[in-house]
């Protein structure tokens, strides 16, 4: 195996395991989102809301499903069938065998690489929404309280 083939057998098992955390990011993160939700929703039931409060939680909210579908985008499986999986469960196995024989290694690694980047800015944009949504609610449990009314 030349060196070129070493670094891009690395550089591919490296753009693998970025992809990898970055979904674990993104599950733990969806959790965490879901649980504040349900919170939020819990409280919000229970309270007597004056209209800038309700505003206020309503734009939290909202900013939280923003980051909720953001997340769900960022690890939507991509079935398209280009490569992967998804191609090389409609081959026959004479198929398979050409198709690894042929494969351009430097490929996958920019197609991968690419991929993990669109996660990743997807998960550091619902990073922010999930801050601004918290940060609207906090606000909101304070104007319903009667800190700011």
């Amino acid at each position: 195996m030349s060196t070129t083939d070493q670094h891009l057998t690395a550089q591919h098992a490296e753009v693998k395991a970025e992809i990898t955390r970055t979904d674990t990011k993104t599950a733990l993160l969806l959790a965490f989102v879901g649980a504040v939700l349900a919170g939020a929703w819990s409280l919000a039931r229970d309270l007597q809301l004056n209209p800038v409060a309700y505003v206020v939680g309503v734009l939290g909210l909202a900013a939280l499903l923003a980051a909720a579908g953001l997340l769900l985008r960022s690890v939507r499986p991509n079935l398209s069938g280009r490569h992967g999986f998804p191609l090389w469960a409609t081959l026959t196995p004479q198929q398979l065998t050409a198709a690894a024989e042929t494969r351009d290694l430097a490929a996958d690694v920019v197609g991968l690489s690419r991929l993990a980047v669109a996660k990743f800015t997807c998960l550091r944009l619902a990073v922010d929404l999930t801050c601004a949504g918290g940060v609207l609610l906090v606000l909101a449990a304070v104007i319903a309280l009667g800190g700011a009314a």
